[in-house]
């Protein structure tokens, strides 16, 4: 894998959006902030479960989970000050929050602004590019389900074992920050996901401004479509089905590669996931080159305890057709 290594080369990267939340988009960052320090993740602020879920009810703040976990994926420190950040304790009434979000939580009480309290974080890990919430606005993700039920909140929807039919916010609208629109104006691509489908990606394009942010802008936008299906999520989609969701949520056909995984998961690891109700996603490359978008398929899953993307591999195809399109 060919990388920019110094400084000044980075300087001379890409400007790139990533957008989505979790670990997926985590992932991604790490493999591209070796390329290029122009880099802007839009990260969701909606979660409600875990040590973000109880610091948002208890404190009255922002999520700072899928936050901290790509500020740490983009820090070039050394891997003790990664550890803190990510450290969770295990005992007291501390149990179960991590360090950085408590960090996070008290350096935007301390500052009275969140975005202030992400750059202050940004210095201490001295990251490459930057991290935005999609929004400012304490909002809660619901889903109206296929059998006409309401479900509030991330971890419920997820948890509820029922088929998704729309996601929303409420209230809305929800307004985007404007540091978010100017990034996808000057971006010369734009990446949606990996991540969860509609509790990572598509709940940032349910903020007002960011989709026709995306169909208008000149970047070439990618589709990076998960590795495995999520249950109570994605049960039984194939990637066109993935994709199809996407472009529903832009508003328009404006997806122009669709990135999926050929590597075969190995036997042991499907079977530790199917008893999960997860499985390997389907490439159903018909579909995929009926939409018009173009399929770019690649070995992308290393071996390991997890059906997750090689940073490395994945940053490295972005990167080539980021250059191809731009010979």
């Amino acid at each position: 894998m060919k990388t920019l290594d110094s400084q000044s080369q980075l300087n001379k990267g890409p400007k790139i959006v990533a957008i989505g939340g979790g670990t997926g988009l985590a992932v991604l960052l790490r493999g591209l902030k070796k390329f290029t320090s122009y880099i802007t993740a839009v990260v969701t602020v909606f979660d409600n479960g875990g040590s973000s879920g109880r610091l948002r009810e208890e404190l009255g703040v922002l999520p700072p989970g899928d936050i901290r976990n790509c500020l740490v994926a983009l820090a070039t420190v050394e891997p003790l000050m990664k550890r803190l950040f990510q450290y969770r304790f295990t005992h007291g009434s501390l149990k179960g929050h991590s360090f950085g979000n408590l960090f996070i939580t008290a350096m935007s009480e301390v500052s009275g602004d969140f975005i202030k309290a992400i750059k202050k974080s940004s210095e201490i890990l001295a990251i490459h590019g930057k991290v935005l919430p999609s929004s400012l606005e304490n909002v809660t993700l619901s889903a109206k389900m296929k059998e006409g039920t309401t479900i509030k909140g991330e971890t419920e929807i997820t948890q509820s074992g029922r088929v998704i039919d729309k996601v929303y916010l409420e209230p809305s609208p929800v307004l985007p920050l404007p540091e978010t629109l100017k990034a996808l104006e000057e971006a010369e691509a734009i990446v949606l996901g990996p991540g969860s489908l509609y509790t990572s990606v598509i709940c940032n394009l349910l903020v007002e401004g960011i989709p026709s942010a995306i169909v208008n802008s000149k970047a070439i936008k990618i589709y990076v479509c998960n590795v495995m299906t999520q249950p109570g999520e994605t049960d039984d989609y194939t990637a066109s089905q993935h994709l199809r969701e996407v472009e529903k949520y832009l508003g328009s056909p404006s997806i122009d590669y669709i990135i999926v995984n050929t590597a075969e998961i190995s036997a042991e690891l499907k079977k530790k996931y199917a008893e999960e109700g997860s499985y390997p996603v389907v490439v159903d490359e018909s579909e995929i080159v009926k939409s018009g978008v173009k399929l770019i398929d690649r070995e992308l899953w290393v071996d390991q305890n997890l059906a997750r993307h090689d940073s490395n591999k994945l940053a490295q195809t972005i990167m080539d057709l980021i250059f191809e399109k731009k010979s």
